[in-house]
């Protein structure tokens, strides 16, 4: 079967956030424990398996849709999700929207223009203000100026005075870790407004989830589902851009629609291949 490596949320290779994808034949699903494999070989942030659906006139998606860590399956993946919309486009000429089932968030919508940008549909995720939990300040070395649960996700958000803040983080990676398990959460999103102003982008991000198999995550396309309600009513605007200041970056446009976010982005391939096993 034909296996990607795409790079998301950029328009050149080695940035972004890689993702591998793996274009399924008909039929059902592959063994859990056997995709779970694949990832860990792929050994990406993300690795997602597309499985074509029947297409009756009343199908719902064209796709289903699975995302896994190098050691755990994900409920949700922004990134991988764009990476497969460009290896359909790639592989089988798709453009125009193609919609996955996915198994906790229903069908999930991307577009795929022809000039190479995708934007994903995907549901936001409300933040509830919440107390900063035992551990969080040693664990990232910065003192937040406000902490918010992210529904729907189930990320600690940390919002740090400035970019040069977040820029600067130097995290204890094994605390992260033991604070997600803890308080049962996938992982710790850390934010700020741009600066200076007029820099290009809006706010600034970086992703913490060492307990899934990610220390850091280049590009996390799923905590812009929270990033972009939480800085549109912050900012007063419903579309902005986001800047991933991970050591590889990523951009990733927002858009809020309601209780919708649009996440837009370009990708670049950088391999393919056949998976023999």
């Amino acid at each position: 079967m034909r296996l990607y490596v795409v790079d998301a949320f950029t328009d050149r290779p080695f940035r972004g956030n890689p993702a591998a994808v793996c274009l399924l034949p008909e039929g059902p699903w592959p063994d859990t424990a056997w995709m779970q494999q694949v990832a860990a070989e792929t050994n990406h942030p993300e690795t997602a398996f597309a499985l074509p659906l029947p297409a009756p006139a009343e199908a719902e998606a064209d796709w289903a849709i699975r995302w896994f860590t190098p050691t755990v399956e994900a409920g949700l993946c922004g990134h991988a999700t764009l990476a497969t919309a460009h290896a359909l486009r790639a592989e089988r000429g798709l453009v125009g929207a193609v919609r996955f089932l996915s198994r906790q968030h229903g069908v999930l919508v991307s577009h795929a223009d022809a000039e190479g940008g995708i934007t994903l549909d995907f549901p936001a995720a409300p933040t509830l203000a919440a107390p900063v939990p035992d551990g969080l300040v040693p664990a990232l070395g910065a003192v937040p100026d406000a902490v918010f649960r992210t529904d729907g996700v189930g990320d600690l958000l940390a919002v740090l005075p400035d970019e040069a803040a977040v820029r600067a983080l130097a995290p204890d990676l094994d605390a992260v870790a033991d604070l997600t398990e803890r308080e049962g959460l996938r992982g710790v999103i850390v934010t700020a407004p741009a600066a200076p102003a007029g820099a290009g982008h809006d706010f600034v991000s970086r992703f913490f989830a060492p307990a899934r198999g990610i220390p850091e995550d280049p590009v996390t396309g799923s905590a812009h589902i929270a990033l972009a309600p939480y800085w549109s009513a912050r900012l007063g605007r419903d579309e902005l851009l986001g800047l991933q200041v991970s050591p590889r970056t990523g951009l990733v446009r927002t858009a809020l629609r309601g209780d919708r976010v649009h996440l837009t982005g370009d990708a670049v391939t950088v391999l393919t291949g056949t998976l023999h096993v």
